[in-house]
């Protein structure tokens, strides 16, 4: 039964190795865990997670697999209410209640299970209960040599609760991205920083260290020219409808953006559903508030990278059609995948970040009118892993 644990990791997307797997196994050989789950937990994941962005995959498969196992940290929460009200304490120097020996850890927990399972009410100050202030084995505050902890500053919790917590879904790198990550994103983008012709009046550290290691120690200094932000930046969001769902994300996409100083110029504007005539100045995408396309495309320079946000789905007639255009009263005389292919053609480098999962994007509503978008711009997730890989295509020189 055990070796199925592994193939599930293995499955849930964790690449943990044969020689890992044994480590764990002479680990549990020589006594590491106990026979505590919440230890075996800690323990697994110390040998067989490679990164904190792993944490989560690993959390998920640990509660999958063990789930239903009962454990010594099952406490029942009325015996947590009890272990926090009135707390008594007594004189360190009255022992003369304490067990009649040490326990072995198997028979504290032995113990333990017959407690949870007997006691009905609060206990303080005994030598049997799970109470506090006593010489029980079992409590806090107390004054027995060796026992289990439970309750106190570091309360117990059974290690499947602790596993479907998820507290490392955060790190996930393949995440829709949140408020949180923004800033790991960011750093991404630093990559669209430049050097420019020009004299050398920059202290390069990195080069410095080496020249000088090279150089038998001798301080050797290293000049570089400055980094300069060169980059043209023209974002697109759809906004409304099917793309309700992603507006909080959008918005703080949009926010984190705009207090860059990454770029030497950033243009913002939105549509709905798909680019037509018109591109709106606010999110709102209310009639009057936006600019001609057409101007758009002839003022902004092809130095411009683009970058498309939307989920790209839509009624087929919305995309390939003239009038397809959902608002009533705008008719659009140019089909909405022209004014896109138009944009392809203008601006050599350009990427389509979608919120959707890639795993739904065949299933989706909107499927049909999502691959022929696909067709026109390399499409990746609105994720850490999406991002990055987006900006490495718009960075490429082809």
């Amino acid at each position: 039964m055990f070796i199925s644990f592994f193939y599930l990791l293995r499955a849930r997307g964790l690449s943990v190795s044969l020689n890992e797997w044994l480590s764990l196994i002479e680990a549990l050989d020589k006594g590491l865990c106990g026979s505590s789950l919440l230890n075996f937990y800690h323990l697994c994941r110390s040998i067989l997670v490679k990164s904190e962005t792993d944490y989560d995959r690993f959390d998920l498969a640990f509660a999958e697999f063990f789930k239903g196992i009962v454990t010594p940290e099952d406490i029942p929460e009325e015996i947590w209410k009890w272990l926090s009200e009135d707390i008594k304490t007594k004189d360190i120097n009255d022992k003369n209640m304490l067990d009649e020996f040490v326990l072995e850890l198997e028979e504290l927990q032995r113990r333990l299970k017959e407690r949870i399972a007997e006691q009905k009410e609060k206990h303080d100050g005994g030598n049997y209960w799970i109470g506090t202030g006593g010489t029980s084995t079992m409590g806090y505050n107390g004054y027995h040599e060796r026992g289990i902890r439970v309750g106190g500053e570091s309360r117990h919790k059974n290690a499947v609760q602790v596993a479907g917590e998820r507290n490392f879904k955060d790190f996930r790198q393949d995440n829709i991205l949140d408020i949180r990550q923004f800033q790991m994103a960011f750093r991404k983008l630093r990559q669209f920083s430049s050097r420019l012709d020009g004299a050398k009046t920059e202290l390069d550290i990195e080069g410095t260290i080496d020249e000088t290691c090279d150089n038998a120690g001798n301080l050797k200094l290293v000049w570089e020219r400055p980094r300069k932000n060169t980059v043209k930046l023209l974002l697109l969001f759809d906004s409304d409808g099917s793309m309700m769902p992603y507006s909080n994300m959008c918005s703080q996409l949009f926010q984190a953006v705009s207090k860059s100083n990454h770029f030497k110029d950033l243009k913002v504007y939105y549509f709905h559903n798909c680019v037509y005539e018109h591109l709106y100045t606010t999110p709102h995408c209310r009639r009057g508030e936006w600019i001609d396309t057409e101007w758009v495309l002839s003022n902004l320079s092809s130095e411009y990278k683009v970058i498309i946000i939307g989920d790209a789905s839509m009624a087929p007639s919305e995309l390939m059609s003239k009038g397809g255009n959902c608002y009533v009263g705008l008719y659009n005389e140019i089909p909405g995948i022209e004014w896109l292919s138009r944009f392809k053609k203008k601006y050599p480098k350009h990427i389509w970040l979608n919120p959707i999962p890639e795993r739904d994007w065949e299933y989706t509503y909107g499927a049909r009118t999502l691959a022929k978008i696909r067709e026109l711009f390399p499409m990746y997730e609105l994720t850490i892993d999406g991002l990055e890989a987006g900006i490495k295509k718009l960075l490429v020189s082809k």
